[in-house]
């Protein structure tokens, strides 16, 4: 595939609109497999996602609102095509064929993404949107990737044709020298997480096509579906958060609370088998969900720690297993919380023999440009924005996470939360990204 001219694609603009999001499979698998779910178990539920930034930049000093307005207005004219609807339907996902019922890829056809509620407030943007959860659930990749990339256009905005020469091929040299170092790791399997912050879809997609030239089959694929779909990858993901957090609002007591976490992995498995069986446990802590886990959970194919420090969280599931009568070397671990090469690197030598591992590799793929810029900007620096479920059916969600500090939800709401499944194991660390 020839090489898109990134620099010089990013000065010509010539165009009243060049669209951030071109496709409504521009978003991560997982969003698909879940919205099936969502679609065959929870038609009727209402959920409200909104856009929380965790970092100190005032977006709404950085982005243009009536650029941000249309491009989220352009991303709502957007249908699936014909080509797209036909790939869905005929590709094996994970080993399966037709991993999408025909009922519910004839209502994907029409599918639009609803109306959305903006506002500034104290140098931020304030983005929800509210509506059934079988439509609001598809706005939270493209919402990332909209104010991500304006953030970066607005960064590079007074660069040169040169000056963006520079900042895209020190990037793409500091790129290429982690799949130099990954390259050297027997048995590594990489995967791309990086869409909901990259620096651009064109940066993604070179970041895509070079780790698979440069690592070859350790590139296991991509969670973006429509680069799977342009560059003959697989997709790749399971679920999300916002399925424990969506049963826990919806828990009409302490008991279906507590019971919600493993009512989720019991409706995923009504739909989904095999390798897809990977269970995401620290939506409420993940201390909390081993302690009261049902026995077959550790039947599942693996795990997903996500908050917690990668060898910290990953230990703590061996554990588990052991106790299980489980052999984790039979067993996958696939880590994805803000990694880069060193954290990488220093996680597969850990684990190397002990368990299946896989890493999803995110921001620091796909939006790495700390000290690339010719001329200092922190717009071009990663920051930590998250697109969360914040209610369903009018009742607050929360997540709690291993990290408090990736918390979400009504204060009073995330004390009641950890007074019923408690504060285990739950230390508080920066978050980056």
């Amino acid at each position: 595939m020839a090489q898109t001219d990134i620099a010089r694609r990013v000065y010509n603009h010539t165009w009243k609109l060049d669209p951030i999001i071109r496709s409504l499979l521009d978003t991560d698998f997982y969003k698909l497999l879940m919205l099936q779910m969502i679609w065959g178990m929870y038609p009727e539920v209402d959920a409200t996602f909104s856009l929380i930034n965790r970092s100190p930049v005032r977006l709404a000093d950085e982005i243009d609102e009536g650029e941000l307005r249309a491009q989220l207005d352009h991303a709502r004219t957007l249908r699936m095509s014909k080509k797209e609807m036909i790939w869905l339907a005929g590709n094996t996902f994970y080993g399966r064929k037709q991993i999408f019922e025909p009922e519910f890829l004839a209502w994907l056809e029409d599918f639009q993404l609803p109306e959305y509620e903006l506002e500034k407030r104290n140098g931020q943007y304030e983005l929800h949107f509210h509506g059934k959860w079988k439509y609001t659930t598809m706005w939270e990749i493209p919402a990332l990737g909209i104010i991500n990339e304006l953030r970066s256009r607005a960064a590079m905005k007074g660069f040169g044709p040169f000056e963006l020469d520079v900042l895209y091929a020190r990037a793409k040299a500091k790129m290429w020298a982690k799949t130099e170092q990954l390259r050297q790791l027997p048995g590594i399997r990489i995967s791309d997480f990086g869409t909901r912050r990259r620096h651009s879809f064109l940066w993604q997609r070179w970041c895509v096509e070079a780790l698979k030239e440069g690592i070859g089959e350790a590139f296991t694929g991509t969670s973006n579906v429509l680069l799977a779909m342009d560059t003959d990858l697989e997709a790749l993901g399971t679920n999300a958060h916002e399925l424990p957090m969506v049963l826990g609002a919806l828990a009409r007591n302490e008991t279906e609370l507590r019971a919600a976490p493993y009512s989720v992995l019991q409706d995923w498995q009504r739909y989904y088998g095999g390798n897809l069986l990977i269970v995401l446990p620290d939506a409420f802590g993940t201390a909390a969900f081993l302690r009261d886990a049902p026995d077959w959970v550790a039947d599942w194919t693996g795990f997903r720690p996500d908050s917690a420090p990668p060898i910290e969280g990953g230990e703590r599931i061996i554990d588990w297993w052991r106790k299980r009568g489980k052999d984790p070397r039979k067993k996958l671990l696939i880590f994805s919380d803000g990694l880069d090469v060193d954290t990488i690197i220093e996680t597969y030598r850990h684990f190397e023999g002990k368990v299946r591992m896989s890493f999803g590799w995110g921001t620091n793929l796909t939006n790495d440009f700390e000290d690339c810029a010719p001329v200092e900007t922190d717009g071009l620096k990663a920051i930590s924005l998250v697109c969360k479920v914040t209610e369903a059916n009018g009742r607050p969600a929360v997540k709690l996470s291993d990290n408090p500090e990736k918390a979400t939800g009504d204060l009073k709401e995330i004390e009641r939360y950890i007074r019923i499944f408690g504060d285990e194991a739950r230390v508080a660390h920066k978050v980056f990204v």
